[in-house]
């Protein structure tokens, strides 16, 4: 019997992200964001009975832009899903992709502990994950 490799969400995760607060203006975490590359933005938790946001630059374009608002006067809260859908670090990523299609997403933050340790999405899977392990 063949035992497959799994390939784990922390495997292909981007560990570097912005967590940011649900008071700042759209254009404030814009200008300040370190992490455009992960396209999305974690609002961090108010207390610890909340729970994590998440704004994706396709929101700030579609709820933002396309609506001809200030960015300067959006804060973060007005146009973040929360509370977020998160994937565990050990999951494979077979299912993570089926948790994708099943909830139209494109990314997630990955919560360890109800501590944020990383991003993943369709990318990192397919190129860090499936891409690298074909070429074992």
């Amino acid at each position: 019997m063949s035992s497959k490799h799994v390939i784990r969400v922390k495997d292909v995760m981007k560990p570097d992200f912005d967590l940011v607060d649900g008071m700042d203006t759209v254009a404030d975490v814009l200008k300040n964001s370190e992490h455009v590359e992960s396209k999305c933005f974690i609002v961090n938790m108010r207390h610890d009975d909340d729970e994590y946001g998440i704004v994706l630059l396709s929101d700030i374009a579609k709820k933002v832009l396309a609506r001809d608002k200030s960015p300067s006067r959006v804060n973060i809260y007005e146009i973040m899903s929360k509370p977020v859908i998160s994937v565990d670090p050990d999951m494979d990523i077979r299912y993570c992709t089926r948790l994708f299609e099943n909830f139209g997403l494109s990314r997630v933050p990955v919560i360890d502990n109800k501590k944020v340790v990383g991003i993943v999405g369709y990318t990192d899977i397919v190129l860090r994950g499936v891409r690298d392990h074909l070429n074992e």
